[in-house]
């Protein structure tokens, strides 16, 4: 009997699971690790760089010597280069303003061209830019060179339609050697096709 209890012992042991030193390697689960945290890209705001032309519609208020006042209705053109450094954007433009200002029957004023540099605040779509340069107004008494500060604003329609609006002051000294001095501010709608 002691021999089939040996046996019998024997066998339970060859039924019982092994606990330590198993042949089989434990199962270690991995954990991935979590995905790295997109890379903020810097900031490009829009893209202003290039070409661009169009037209203006708005309004020429001259104030001159003595009672020598009047405004009209003003219809222009303008071409011009920008370049988009990032936030900020220079550029240059020529304007041609066609008007027929009676200045109470003293003088008239029937159009004014500009040379303009401008630099603005690349805010994506839209544009907030400074301008400044010299203007050339054409009388019915002469002509007459001065300067003009400004600001304006220029939205993207899309990536070829641009829309804005612009508030120019200019400043001329004795138009056509008559010793008449004006003060003129412009105010315009503007759309541009840029190139």
């Amino acid at each position: 009997m002691k021999h089939v209890l040996s046996v019998l012992a024997l066998a339970g042991l060859a039924y019982t699971p092994a606990y330590a030193g198993s042949i089989a390697d434990p199962v270690v689960e991995t954990i991935a690790p979590p995905p790295a945290a997109p890379v903020p890209q810097p900031y490009t705001g829009g893209e202003w760089t290039g070409f661009y032309g169009g037209l203006q519609l708005g309004n020429l208020d001259v104030d001159g010597t003595g009672t020598a006042d009047g405004d009209d209705v003003s219809i222009g053109v303008h071409a011009g280069y920008d370049y988009d450094f990032g936030r900020f954007v220079l550029g240059g433009e020529v304007d041609y303003d066609f008007t027929d200002v009676d200045l109470a029957g003293a003088a008239t004023v029937d159009s004014v061209a500009r040379l303009k540099l401008r630099a603005g605040y690349d805010l994506g779509r839209t544009l907030l830019y400074a301008t400044a340069g010299v203007a050339q107004v054409d009388t019915s008494i002469g002509s007459e060179t001065g300067e003009f500060g400004g600001l304006g604003v220029a939205y993207q329609i899309n990536d070829r339609f641009v829309v804005g609006g612009e508030v120019l002051t200019h400043s001329f000294d004795d138009i056509g050697g008559s010793g008449v001095e004006a003060d003129a501010t412009s105010i315009n709608i503007r759309s541009s096709f840029r190139f």
